[in-house]
Protein backbone atom coordinates (compact mmCIF):
# COMPACT_ATOMS: atom_id res chain seq x y z
CA UNK A 1 0.00 0.00 0.00
CA UNK A 2 2.79 2.15 0.78
CA UNK A 3 4.30 1.20 -2.37
CA UNK A 4 1.20 2.61 -4.37
CA UNK A 5 1.46 5.89 -2.52
CA UNK A 6 4.89 6.84 -3.10
CA UNK A 7 4.83 5.72 -6.97
CA UNK A 8 1.31 8.29 -6.57
CA UNK A 9 3.30 10.94 -5.30
CA UNK A 10 6.33 10.40 -7.48
CA UNK A 11 3.95 11.05 -10.55
CA UNK A 12 2.14 13.88 -9.22
CA UNK A 13 5.58 15.69 -8.22
CA UNK A 14 6.51 15.11 -12.07
CA UNK A 15 3.43 15.96 -13.65
CA UNK A 16 4.03 19.50 -11.84
CA UNK A 17 7.72 19.81 -12.35
CA UNK A 18 7.02 19.21 -15.96
CA UNK A 19 3.98 21.46 -16.11
CA UNK A 20 6.14 24.18 -14.78
CA UNK A 21 8.88 23.52 -16.78
CA UNK A 22 6.63 23.88 -19.77
CA UNK A 23 4.98 27.08 -18.43
CA UNK A 24 8.63 28.34 -18.47
CA UNK A 25 9.66 27.48 -21.61
CA UNK A 26 6.70 29.32 -23.10
CA UNK A 27 7.05 32.20 -21.14
CA UNK A 28 10.66 32.68 -22.67
CA UNK A 29 9.69 31.92 -26.30
CA UNK A 30 7.78 35.37 -26.00
CA UNK A 31 10.80 36.78 -24.93
CA UNK A 32 10.00 40.53 -25.72
CA UNK A 33 7.95 40.90 -28.72
CA UNK A 34 7.92 44.71 -28.77
CA UNK A 35 9.21 47.07 -31.68
CA UNK A 36 9.09 51.17 -31.85
CA UNK A 37 6.24 52.88 -33.67
CA UNK A 38 7.81 54.94 -36.24
CA UNK A 39 5.60 57.75 -34.70
CA UNK A 40 3.78 59.04 -31.30
CA UNK A 41 0.85 60.40 -33.35
CA UNK A 42 -0.66 60.20 -36.78
CA UNK A 43 -0.92 62.32 -39.63
CA UNK A 44 -4.02 63.44 -38.71
CA UNK A 45 -3.37 63.70 -34.99
CA UNK A 46 -0.06 65.82 -35.59
CA UNK A 47 -1.61 68.54 -38.12
CA UNK A 48 -4.59 69.14 -35.06
CA UNK A 49 -1.65 68.99 -32.28
CA UNK A 50 -0.19 71.96 -34.23
CA UNK A 51 -3.43 73.91 -34.95
CA UNK A 52 -4.22 73.07 -30.97
CA UNK A 53 -1.09 74.15 -28.98
CA UNK A 54 -1.66 77.51 -31.60
CA UNK A 55 -5.25 78.01 -30.45
CA UNK A 56 -4.61 77.31 -26.63
CA UNK A 57 -1.72 79.36 -26.46
CA UNK A 58 1.13 79.94 -24.08
CA UNK A 59 -0.46 79.79 -21.23
CA UNK A 60 -1.08 76.26 -22.01
CA UNK A 61 0.38 73.34 -22.42
CA UNK A 62 -0.93 70.09 -24.66
CA UNK A 63 0.33 66.61 -23.77
CA UNK A 64 -0.72 63.84 -26.20
CA UNK A 65 -2.08 60.26 -25.01
CA UNK A 66 -2.35 61.07 -21.54
CA UNK A 67 -3.86 57.50 -19.99
CA UNK A 68 -7.48 57.89 -18.40
CA UNK A 69 -5.89 56.65 -15.44
CA UNK A 70 -3.22 59.34 -14.69
CA UNK A 71 -5.87 61.86 -14.88
CA UNK A 72 -9.27 59.28 -13.03
CA UNK A 73 -8.23 57.86 -9.79
CA UNK A 74 -10.65 54.96 -8.71
CA UNK A 75 -12.66 56.13 -5.55
CA UNK A 76 -11.50 54.97 -1.90
CA UNK A 77 -13.59 52.52 -0.25
CA UNK A 78 -14.96 50.01 -3.05
CA UNK A 79 -14.16 46.47 -1.96
CA UNK A 80 -10.53 44.79 -3.61
CA UNK A 81 -12.48 43.05 -6.63
CA UNK A 82 -14.98 46.61 -7.61
CA UNK A 83 -11.40 48.41 -7.06
CA UNK A 84 -9.81 46.14 -9.39
CA UNK A 85 -12.40 46.52 -12.01
CA UNK A 86 -12.77 49.80 -12.14
CA UNK A 87 -9.10 50.43 -12.91
CA UNK A 88 -9.41 48.26 -15.22
CA UNK A 89 -11.60 49.84 -17.31
CA UNK A 90 -9.67 52.81 -17.83
CA UNK A 91 -6.31 51.76 -17.40
CA UNK A 92 -5.74 50.61 -21.06
CA UNK A 93 -7.35 53.70 -22.48
CA UNK A 94 -5.80 57.12 -23.09
CA UNK A 95 -7.08 60.81 -24.05
CA UNK A 96 -5.72 62.31 -27.27
CA UNK A 97 -4.63 65.12 -25.84
CA UNK A 98 -4.80 66.80 -22.05
CA UNK A 99 -4.85 71.03 -22.02
CA UNK A 100 -2.85 71.74 -18.98
CA UNK A 101 -2.27 75.57 -17.38
CA UNK A 102 1.29 76.45 -17.94
CA UNK A 103 1.96 77.74 -14.57
CA UNK A 104 0.74 74.54 -12.73
CA UNK A 105 0.11 72.15 -14.93
CA UNK A 106 -3.51 72.07 -13.68
CA UNK A 107 -5.51 70.06 -15.88
CA UNK A 108 -8.22 71.91 -17.95
CA UNK A 109 -9.84 70.21 -20.70
CA UNK A 110 -9.58 67.03 -22.30
CA UNK A 111 -9.59 67.00 -26.51
CA UNK A 112 -10.79 63.70 -28.28
CA UNK A 113 -9.94 63.89 -32.29
CA UNK A 114 -12.78 61.94 -33.62
CA UNK A 115 -12.08 60.25 -36.72
CA UNK A 116 -13.32 57.83 -39.16
CA UNK A 117 -12.27 54.95 -36.39
CA UNK A 118 -15.03 56.26 -34.75
CA UNK A 119 -17.45 54.98 -36.31
CA UNK A 120 -17.33 51.56 -35.30
CA UNK A 121 -19.28 49.45 -31.80
CA UNK A 122 -16.22 49.19 -30.09
CA UNK A 123 -14.98 52.74 -30.46
CA UNK A 124 -18.05 54.16 -29.76
CA UNK A 125 -18.52 51.88 -26.43
CA UNK A 126 -15.03 53.68 -25.77
CA UNK A 127 -16.11 57.06 -26.40
CA UNK A 128 -19.17 56.31 -23.98
CA UNK A 129 -16.73 55.35 -21.15
CA UNK A 130 -14.33 58.25 -21.74
CA UNK A 131 -17.85 61.09 -21.85
CA UNK A 132 -18.59 59.49 -19.08
CA UNK A 133 -15.37 59.24 -17.22
CA UNK A 134 -15.15 63.25 -18.12
CA UNK A 135 -18.46 63.62 -16.41
CA UNK A 136 -17.87 62.41 -12.69
CA UNK A 137 -14.92 63.73 -12.53
CA UNK A 138 -16.08 67.43 -13.52
CA UNK A 139 -13.58 67.24 -16.72
CA UNK A 140 -14.58 69.16 -19.76
CA UNK A 141 -14.18 66.94 -23.22
CA UNK A 142 -13.83 68.90 -26.01
CA UNK A 143 -14.57 66.22 -29.14
CA UNK A 144 -13.26 67.54 -32.52
CA UNK A 145 -14.00 65.70 -35.70
CA UNK A 146 -11.09 64.51 -37.88
CA UNK A 147 -10.87 67.44 -40.94
CA UNK A 148 -8.24 68.39 -43.13
CA UNK A 149 -7.75 71.13 -41.97
CA UNK A 150 -8.45 73.30 -39.07
CA UNK A 151 -9.68 76.61 -37.68
CA UNK A 152 -7.20 78.05 -35.08
CA UNK A 153 -10.37 80.38 -33.75
CA UNK A 154 -12.81 77.91 -33.79
CA UNK A 155 -10.91 75.72 -32.40
CA UNK A 156 -9.93 78.45 -29.11
CA UNK A 157 -13.19 79.50 -29.43
CA UNK A 158 -14.45 75.70 -28.28
CA UNK A 159 -11.80 75.45 -26.01
CA UNK A 160 -12.40 78.84 -24.31
CA UNK A 161 -15.77 77.92 -24.20
CA UNK A 162 -15.16 74.69 -22.63
CA UNK A 163 -13.31 75.55 -19.75
CA UNK A 164 -14.99 78.76 -18.84
CA UNK A 165 -16.57 78.84 -15.10
CA UNK A 166 -19.91 77.41 -15.08
CA UNK A 167 -22.21 75.16 -12.25
CA UNK A 168 -20.37 72.17 -14.01
CA UNK A 169 -17.15 72.47 -14.17
CA UNK A 170 -16.33 75.92 -12.18
CA UNK A 171 -13.94 73.59 -9.53
CA UNK A 172 -11.75 73.21 -12.45
CA UNK A 173 -11.42 76.94 -13.71
CA UNK A 174 -9.80 78.70 -16.02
Amino acid sequence: MTGIMLFALIVTVAIVLAALLGKNKSRKAIGFPYEKHATLFSAAERSFLGVLEQAVGPEHRVFGKVRVADIARVKSGLGKSARRGALNRIAAKHFDFVICRGSDLRVLCVVELDDKSHGTLRAQARDQLIKKVCEVIGLPLLQVPARATYSRQDIRSRFLASIAPTPSNDAIGP
